[in-house]
């Protein structure tokens, strides 16, 4: 899941009106909402901010798929056995940083309000989507068992298909490629480690005397800690939650970061944007 931010909504503006308005502060374009609020109503408005993602996959090479995985139909065969591990880490210098990729056209995205899969499924032709704008931090090769059983990981930004890299590296080299397991093993500040699997956490909920202390909640501080954190005193905390302004130092490049002030014990005060005139606009208060 994407980096939340817990929006208390003021009548008037509609949610994409605070979605609008939020991208535009966080200068960030992958920015949604948690459930539409009408104008007239304020509250609650989850909103979803971009967060890089990481994954471990293995990739097939010469065995081209319709959908870019194992689930398709193998629809194109090549000889890859030239390919070797040197072959492979020397093709994905060209894939990492700033790049632009084609997503799958078995994809859940929209055209003319049907998912791509749709059309692909029906038999439909349909136009390849236009290529978007990723960014891929990391990817390296970690291990090669042959050309059907190349095992990489990858730390990228929202949006990016690890379908479509596979394909695009099978291209570069010649011989095609189709990705045949994915795991994500972070999303976000989330990682695998904080993850329990579904079955234990719905006996957990289902059991009627449960400690649901043993589920995996996230408190806000941890959720937003990709965010940089300040300690405050007890005063400031206290005039925070009592919606007074208070004056900040601010960070390098302030207008491009949000902070969250915490109080003593470490509970989430309030998520905050400091200004360049020193002074603090608070985005979210949380109450004691």
């Amino acid at each position: 899941m994407n980096a939340v931010l817990v929006i208390d909504k003021p009548i008037g503006p509609t949610s994409f009106d605070v979605v609008r308005k939020v991208r535009r502060a966080a200068r960030m374009k992958r920015v949604g909402h948690g459930g539409t609020l009408d104008p007239a109503a304020s509250g609650v408005l989850p909103i979803c901010l971009d967060a890089d993602k990481q994954y471990d996959f293995t990739v097939c090479f010469g065995v081209v798929t319709d959908t870019d995985d194992a689930a398709g139909t193998a629809i194109e065969r090549h000889d890859a056995s030239g390919v070797d591990a040197a072959a492979v880490r020397a093709a994905l210098a060209p894939f990492r940083g700033a790049i632009t990729q084609v997503p799958p056209i078995y994809s859940a995205l929209k055209r003319a309000g049907r998912p791509l899969y749709d059309y692909a499924r029906a038999g439909e032709t349909v136009e390849p989507p236009p290529p978007r704008a990723v960014v891929i931090q990391e990817l390296e090769l970690t291990s090669f068992a042959g050309a059907t059983g190349a095992a990489f990981t990858m730390r990228c930004s929202k949006g990016t298909y690890v379908r479509a890299l596979a394909r695009d590296l099978g291209r570069a080299l010649g011989v095609g490629a189709h990705v045949t397991a994915l795991r994500r093993t972070r999303s976000g500040p989330f990682s695998l480690a904080e993850a329990r699997p579904l079955d234990d956490v719905l006996a957990v909920l289902a059991a009627p005397d449960s400690d649901r202390t043993a589920l995996p909640l996230v408190q806000p501080a941890a959720a937003l800690r990709h965010l940089e954190q300040r300690v405050v005193s007890e005063t400031v905390a206290r005039d925070v939650r009592l919606g007074r302004r208070i004056p900040m130092e601010p960070s390098e490049d302030a207008s491009d970061r949000r902070i969250c002030l915490l109080d003593g014990q470490g509970k989430l005060v309030a998520v905050a944007q400091p200004r360049a005139d020193k002074k603090l606009d608070l985005l979210r208060v949380f109450l004691a």
